[in-house]
Parts: C-alpha cells; structure tokens; sequence
C-alpha cells in the first residue's frame, strides 16, 4: 500500500476517533422525567376533586413542555383553588403562550386569583394581544375594575372595548353577542345604547334569562326602582322554576336592603339547582348577615361535600366557625386545606 494512502487512513482513523470522544464528551441538557400517559387526567381529576396533594400535581402538570394546549387551558379551570405565589407565575408565563387558547386561559385564571388593582397590572398588556379573542378576553377580565385602578392602561382599555363593540354591533341578530354589546355599553354608562343592544337580544328570544338580568340592571342603573322589580316578576311569573331568577330576585332584595325576603327566593334557586355552589354561597351569607350563623354553616357544608375543591366556601366557612368558638372543626378544615395546598396564603394567617 502506498506510503500517502496510508497517510490517509490513518488522518481519517483519527478524525473519526477525535469526533467520536466528542460526542461522548458533549454537554446533554438532562431531559424532563418522563410522566406516565395517565398522570394528565389522574391529575385533573385530582384537583377538581380537591383531593390532597391536589395543588402539586396540578402545578407538575403546568410546568410540563409536551401537553397540547387544549389540555393545557383545561389546567387553568381548576387553578384558582389552588392559589399561591408558584400557581400566579405559572399563570403569568401563560400570558406569553404560542396559543390563544392558553392565554385566554390564564388570563380568566388571573381574573379570580388576583384582585382588581394587581389584576390591571398583570392583564393590563393583553388589552394590546395580537390575537383579538384574546384581547376581548382581557377585557372581559378587566370590566369590573374602578377606572382609577387600571392607571397606564385606562386608554388601551376604552380602545378594546370601542373596538369590540363594532365587532358586535356588525352581529345584530346574534343574541349573545347583543347581550355581551350591552355589558360593555353599561360598563361605559351608555345607558340607551345598552338599551338597544338588549331590546335586539330579546327581540331575537325573548326568553334570554341574561338579557333579562341586563335590563333590570339598567333600570336601576336609571333609578327605575319599580319598573326593574316588574321584569323580574313578569319574568318569573313565565318562568317559575327558573334558579337563576329566583337568585337575581333574591339579590335584587339584597340590593333594596330586603335580606329577609331575599332568603325566600335565595332558598328557592338552591332547592331548584341544588348543586349551584354560587346560589348556595349567596344564600349562606345573606343567612350570615340575618345573624343565622348555624344555617349559613349548613349551606358551606353542603358545598364542601359536593365540591371539596371549593376554596371559597371552605375559607368562609373556616371563618363562620371561627365565629361561633368551633376551633375544633376550624383545625379539620384547615387540615384538610393544607393537604390540598400547602403553600395556599390562608394558612399563613394567624388564627
């Protein structure tokens, strides 16, 4: 074999030798231990159901790269249950997803993880979202919030809400979409504006419960104390076994400082949706309110042994009986808190 050749096979032996010990040499970024097929739906389950250790599995699931972003807004329904500092940076980072469906996620979880102030703070630059049903998201996120408290994004916010109602003022004959047009319209205090956006909802069905809500509310709005009462009522008296009338009926009586009556048609909507853990709620304060503190406990109870995951109803129960002396059931409860979500800023409070 000629002397080059051999020159050759050698320089080639060593090239391959040298390339070899560099890639079994080479810096491997460790990969993320691999979670079981079902850990997803185990861990959704878990937390809906409000078993122990719920926050943390919930909370794995969300730092996962590989979940498709269906699965991974569903997430974001159960999150604010669990709230701490880790759940609102997991929600925060959301807000930069690739998907839409993620963002629009986060930011509903945002919504009832953080008060208003620091809610504008956080949701404030999704007003500005590439993507309009994002931004349309914030906006909903953001209505209840004082003018005062959205500071630098006051003006993104007006400019979000003019431009969804064009959006929905091109939909006339969609009913929910006049419904949401009056929303926005009473937010702006553009009272025969809303007006028309609900007469357009009820024109389209006349049966539209919330339609029906939003012109008892811009009655009041306008003073027309009696003429709001009457919708309610004649809305009933069509729809008798309505839940959802019977609780904005109840209140409205809250409203008119009535809390007595008002624990009539409160008691009517929880007979007729028994599980609603909102109509429960309202029933259970307005009976803590009227000083009937063993039956608004009951109420709590009762949605703790449907909906253990409940944090709402728990935390307020922790407080009824901290009320009344029962420092015993106070302990199970917030023991029970604890193993679902060891770092909830509840349990950080003295008691």
């Amino acid at each position: 074999m000629p002397r080059r050749t051999r020159y050759l096979i050698a320089l080639l032996a060593l090239m391959m030798l040298s390339a070899l010990f560099g890639y079994l040499w080479r810096d491997v970024e460790p990969e993320q231990p691999a979670l079981p097929p079902h850990s997803y739906v185990k861990a959704l389950r878990q937390a809906h159901d409000g078993q122990p250790g719920a926050a943390r599995v919930l909370y794995q699931q969300l730092q996962r790269r590989d979940l498709p972003a269906i699965r991974r807004a569903a997430l974001y329904a159960e999150l604010p249950n669990y709230p701490s500092a880790q759940a609102f940076k997991l929600a925060q980072a959301d807000l930069n997803h690739a998907d839409a469906i993620v963002r629009r996620a986060a930011v509903a979880a945002i919504s009832r993880l953080l008060p208003g102030p620091q809610r504008s703070v956080i949701l404030g630059p999704l007003l500005e979202d590439s993507d309009q049903s994002v931004r349309f998201a914030a906006v909903t996120a953001l209505l209840g919030v004082a003018p005062d408290s959205m500071g630098l994004y006051i003006r993104a916010m007006h400019n979000a809400i003019q431009a969804q109602e064009e959006v929905l003022l091109a939909q006339p004959q969609d009913v929910d979409a006049q419904v949401q047009l009056a929303r926005l319209y009473l937010h702006e205090d553009e009272y025969a504006k809303a007006g028309a956006a609900i007469e357009r909802a009820l024109a389209g069905d006349d049966s539209n419960l919330d339609a029906v809500a939003l012109k008892v509310t811009l009655l009041e709005r306008q003073g027309a104390q009696d003429a709001s009462r009457q919708v309610l009522a004649d809305a009933l008296a069509a729809n008798p076994d309505s839940a959802f009338l019977q609780h904005e009926l109840g209140r409205w009586l809250i409203r008119h400082d009535q809390q007595e009556y008002a624990l009539l048609a409160l008691s009517r909507a929880v007979e007729l949706e028994p599980d609603n853990a909102e109509y429960r709620l309202s029933l259970a304060k307005t009976l803590h309110d009227l000083e009937q503190l063993d039956a608004a406990q009951r109420q709590l109870e009762a949605i703790l042994s449907r909906t253990p995951a409940n944090r709402q109803a728990r935390v307020l129960l922790i407080e009824y009986w901290k009320e009344s002396g029962q420092l015993q059931n106070v302990q199970v409860l917030l023991a029970e808190l604890e193993r679902q979500n060891p770092d909830d800023p509840y349990l950080q409070k003295d008691l």
